[in-house]
């Protein structure tokens, strides 16, 4: 059994509760590229000047979402309903494609062929869209990458991109789990992985192995992917446990709907999730601060799903003219023990 070592961590990002429920964060100062985040980050796009268009013309987006397969993607999906539904000016075109890219391809093709003045796109992996992404600049219509990017030959082909440091994220769950357990504890760590071929999950995985190859106490001594899914990560910590767990000591999940699955199959096998097997995650949604809360996860990565308003100001001054950043990026912290138990009850998602 684990006894934490109190935390002097100090958070690379710092973010006030209201500042994140309002989604409205600016451009993080870390100016890391994520590894598969867009190359030139620094760079801006500069958008043609506004048309002529009548002012009562409502300004229609088309938005292809991965799916519906964490609570965090449902936070992000009911974001931008709630921003875009609300507002008069805009007219939304919302495509669900069930985490296929197929689907995905289909709908910004149907976009394109309504004619919409923007398409927003939630990818669900990061190849295979140069393609359909020629399609709409050869259309003229904008797009705007969210929460997930996309690798091409030619960054022109998306206008921004709006969300996360991912490998910042990693690196904070690493050292996170090493400041809270002790750097020169002897540690074996099981890890879930996203969705393969994810930008997400990549990132995350190549942040959290910078950390941990530079201290030779904590090996990752399983890695397996668990679709960002819940059922999935309980299936496969059943399997870590079944195989090999009386050597583990530390669970690394990709998000928290994994982590929570987790969290059930320790319980299951007859440990304590949180003082038994130390368990830490991305996403920071409401369930996992309850998880925190009775003591079954130690921390959560906060990955800002609220990025609506984010992506309505960006098509607001792309329509106006206005240069945007390359990559627009969201406002995060980390969460564990009091701080996390204290923010519970402002958690919107």
């Amino acid at each position: 059994m684990f006894k934490f070592k109190k935390s002097s961590f100090v958070m690379t990002t710092v973010l006030a509760v209201g500042l994140l429920l309002s989604a409205c964060g600016g451009n993080a100062a870390n100016n890391n590229n994520g590894g598969n985040a867009p190359t030139n980050a620094g760079t801006e796009t500069t958008a043609p000047a506004a048309d002529d268009k009548g002012s009562d013309k409502k300004i229609v987006l088309g938005f292809s979402q991965i799916g519906a397969e964490s609570g965090w993607r449902d936070a992000e999906t009911q974001s931008i309903k709630d921003t875009f539904g609300s507002d008069a000016q805009f007219e939304l075109k919302f495509s669900d494609a069930q985490q296929k890219q197929e689907n995905q391809i289909k709908a910004i093709r149907t976009f394109i062929s309504q004619k919409v003045d923007a398409i927003a796109l939630a990818p669900v992996v990061e190849s295979g869209w140069e393609t359909v992404l020629e399609e709409a600049k050869a259309a003229n219509i904008p797009v705007f990458l969210l929460d997930r990017t996309v690798k091409v030959s030619d960054e022109s082909l998306y206008t921004s991109f709006i969300g996360s440091d991912f490998v910042l994220e990693g690196q904070n769950a690493a050292k996170t789990m090493m400041e809270l357990l002790g750097a020169d504890k002897k540690v074996n760590i099981v890890e879930l992985q996203g969705t393969v071929g994810a930008s997400a999950a990549n990132d995350r995985q190549k942040g959290f192995q910078e950390i941990v190859d530079g201290n030779p106490n904590y090996k990752i001594i399983k890695s397996q992917t668990g679709d960002f899914t819940r059922a999935k990560g309980k299936e496969v910590m059943e399997a870590f446990l079944k195989s090999d767990g009386k050597n583990i000591q530390a669970v690394y999940a990709h998000n928290d709907d994994m982590a929570l699955g987790a969290i059930q199959a320790i319980e299951e096998y007859g440990l304590k999730p949180g003082t038994d097997i130390f368990v830490v995650s991305v996403d920071g949604i409401k369930p996992a601060f309850e998880a925190i809360r009775d003591g079954k996860l130690n921390v959560t990565v906060e990955c800002n799903p609220l990025l609506g308003p984010q992506l309505k100001q960006a098509i607001l001054d792309f329509k106006e003219g206005k240069t945007l950043e390359k990559w627009i990026k969201s406002d995060e912290d980390v969460y564990f023990g009091q701080k996390a138990i204290d923010a519970l009850p402002n958690r919107l998602y």
